[in-house]
C-alpha cells in the first residue's frame, strides 16, 4: 500500500501544475508520470518538467502525436538510477498508447530506430549539467554518433524553447537561449536526416503493420519545423507553416504544393497507408529546405524585409515572389 505522505505529496504537486489547454488523456499520463517519479526517485530530485510539441495545444494533437516530456534532474541523481526508471516510463507510454508494443522482430527493429533518432519517444530524462552545456545526445538520450553527424541539434533545441511550457519546477530555458544560433550547416543536416527517415519509410513500406506513412509524416513535419525556424525563428502551427511554404512556390506550382500539404495535414489526423503520398515526400523535403535557404538569402539582400517574431505573415514586396533558387 502506498505511503500516505507520498499520496499527499503527489496531490500537492499535481495541484501546482497548470493543465490548461492540455487534453484529458495527456493530463492523466502526466499525473501518472509525476506519481512514478515521486515514488521511485523523489520529486525533490527534479529541477524542471517541460512539456513541448503537439500535446501542448489541443489543435495540434493528431493520430500520430506522442507526448514530449523533458524531465531535468539535479546533477546528483545517478545515471544508473535514471536508467532504472526508464522501463516504468516505457510501460506508461504503452498504457497511454504513446508507444506501440509488439514482440515481432520488425517492431523491435523500429523501436531501436526510434530510440536512436528520438522520434516517437515520449520522455527524455536528463540532468542539469547536460542541459546547460547543450549536450544533445545526453538531453534526448539518442545515439551519440548519429546525433553528432546528422541531427540539426540547435534547430531542435530552438523549437523546444519556443514550443514548450514549464509544468513543474524552474524555468531553465533562458540558460541556453542565447547560445542557440542557427547556421546553414544545421539546415544541411536537417535535409540529410529527414531524407534518411523518408527513405527508411519507403524501404519498410512493403512490410505489413509497420505504419511507414507515419515516418514520412514525421520527416515532412521536421522539414517544415526546421525550415520555418530557420526563416522566422518561431513555431507556428503546421497548418500556418504549410501556408508560408506554399506562398514560396512559383504561382503555377502553388496548387500542387497546396494539394501535397493538405494531404499531409489530413494524414496526420487520420493515419493510413498512402504510397502515392510517400513517394513524393523525398523531393518535397528537399524543396522545403531549399525554399527556406533561398528566402533567408533574400532577406540578407533586402534590409527592408520585415521578419515577424511569431505567428505573423512576413511583409514581403510582391516582386520578391516566386522565390527563384
Amino acid at each position: 500500500m502506498q505511503d500516505t505522505s507520498i499520496v499527499e505529496t503527489n496531490r500537492q504537486i499535481k495541484d501546482k501544475i497548470d493543465f490548461y489547454g492540455i487534453n484529458e488523456h495527456t493530463r492523466d499520463y502526466i499525473k501518472d508520470v509525476i506519481t512514478l517519479i515521486n515514488k521511485e526517485i523523489g520529486i525533490n530530485k527534479i529541477l524542471s518538467i517541460v512539456l513541448f510539441g503537439s500535446q501542448r495545444e489541443k489543435n495540434e494533437v493528431t493520430a500520430i502525436s506522442d507526448c514530449d516530456l523533458l524531465i531535468i534532474f539535479k546533477d546528483r541523481v545517478s545515471n544508473r538510477h535514471i536508467k532504472e526508471i526508464e522501463k516504468y516510463f516505457i510501460s506508461l507510454e504503452i498504457k497511454y498508447k504513446f508507444r506501440d508494443y509488439s514482440k515481432r522482430f520488425s517492431k523491435k527493429i523500429l523501436s531501436v530506430v526510434n530510440q536512436t533518432t528520438g522520434i516517437f519517444i515520449s520522455h527524455f530524462l536528463t540532468k542539469k549539467k547536460y542541459w546547460e552545456n547543450l549536450i544533445f545526445h545526453k538531453i534526448f538520450r539518442v545515439n551519440r554518433v548519429f546525433s553528432s553527424i546528422f541531427a540539426p541539434r540547435k534547430i531542435v533545441l530552438g523549437n523546444v524553447l519556443l514550443n514548450s511550457i514549464i509544468l513543474y519546477g524552474e524555468d531553465l530555458r533562458e540558460k541556453i537561449r542565447p547560445r542557440i544560433q542557427i547556421t546553414i550547416q544545421e539546415m544541411f543536416k536537417s535535409i540529410v536526416m529527414n531524407l534518411m527517415i523518408s527513405l527508411f519509410s519507403l524501404a519498410i513500406s512493403f512490410l505489413k503493420g509497420l505504419k511507414p506513412t507515419k515516418y514520412q509524416l514525421e520527416a515532412i513535419k521536421w522539414a517544415l519545423r526546421a525550415s520555418n525556424y530557420y526563416c522566422f525563428q518561431d513555431t507556428a502551427n503546421l497548418s500556418h507553416v504549410s501556408e508560408r511554404f506554399i506562398s514560396f512556390e512559383r504561382k503555377k506550382s502553388q496548387k500542387k504544393a497546396n494539394r501535397f500539404f493538405s494531404e499531409f495535414l489530413q494524414l496526420r489526423k487520420l493515419l493510413r497507408d498512402n504510397m502515392n503520398f510517400m513517394i513524393r515526400c523525398p523531393i518535397r523535403i528537399i524543396k522545403i529546405h531549399t525554399k527556406a535557404m533561398g528566402f533567408k538569402k533574400l532577406v540578407k539582400r533586402n534590409e527592408r524585409l520585415i521578419i515577424p517574431s511569431r505567428h505573423i505573415e512576413p511583409i514581403i514586396p510582391d516582386r520578391t515572389f516566386p522565390l527563384k533558387i
